[in-house]
């Protein structure tokens, strides 16, 4: 939990830094993104807490046309709805609230491939329902085969893209069975010429029987 909530804030405070808290701060208040950005570049984003903000959530899962069944709670039976409103608060510093339609002005005609495990997914699929609910009547396209997963809105030509990759390095079968080539990326050919990238995994390695990938 704490590695995936761990990595999810480096991504966050990586491409989300485009727009202004929606709360009150001296500080931020009409300094540029340039500004903002080297304020939060000090803030320990792992120091802090969760705190109710009637404003979320950023995206109905219900009105999230190509969200995954495992992540609509509300349609899987769960009958609470307060854990929506929690955010994440750094002590040190308030994150910029997110604005999907300036994601999408800012990275405009821009190509953005998450690569690795559940944790890639869970921030692919947040990413492209937020980016939705910003602006419904976009169109958008959904593409999945095998293990990767595009997202396109054409108006902005933006694509993110999800590629699946548990090791990340490459993982070959030799007569002793299947070798986790450390010091082999050849899959990483697949990820060139993307404009950015956000790589995430962790205890794959550590598995063993039916558990590994």
């Amino acid at each position: 939990m704490g590695y995936g909530f761990g990595g999810f804030l480096c991504f966050f405070a990586a491409i989300f830094l485009v727009s202004w808290p929606h709360e009150s701060n001296a500080k931020l208040e009409g300094a540029s993104s340039d500004e903002v950005a080297a304020q939060l570049s000090g803030c320990n984003f792992y120091q802090g807490s969760w705190v109710i903000d009637d404003t979320f959530p950023l995206y109905q899962s219900s009105s999230c046309p190509f969200i995954d069944k495992e992540f609509n709670c509300q349609k899987n039976g769960r009958p609470d709805k307060l854990y929506l409103k929690y955010r994440w608060q750094p002590s040190g510093c308030i994150l910029p609230r997110f604005n999907g339609l300036e994601f999408l002005t800012r990275y405009k005609g821009k190509r953005i491939m998450f690569v690795g495990d559940s944790l890639s997914l869970n921030q692919w699929q947040s990413l492209t329902c937020m980016l939705h609910a910003a602006v419904p009547g976009s169109r958008y396209t959904v593409d999945r085969q095998n293990d990767l997963s595009t997202f396109t809105m054409p108006e902005y030509g933006i694509s993110i893209y999800l590629s699946h990759n548990d090791f990340l390095v490459d993982l070959v079968k030799e007569k002793v069975g299947r070798v986790l080539r450390l010091d082999s990326i050849v899959g990483g050919n697949a990820w060139k010429g993307f404009d950015m990238l956000i790589f995430n995994t962790w205890h794959w390695y550590i598995h063993k029987g039916s558990k590994q990938p």
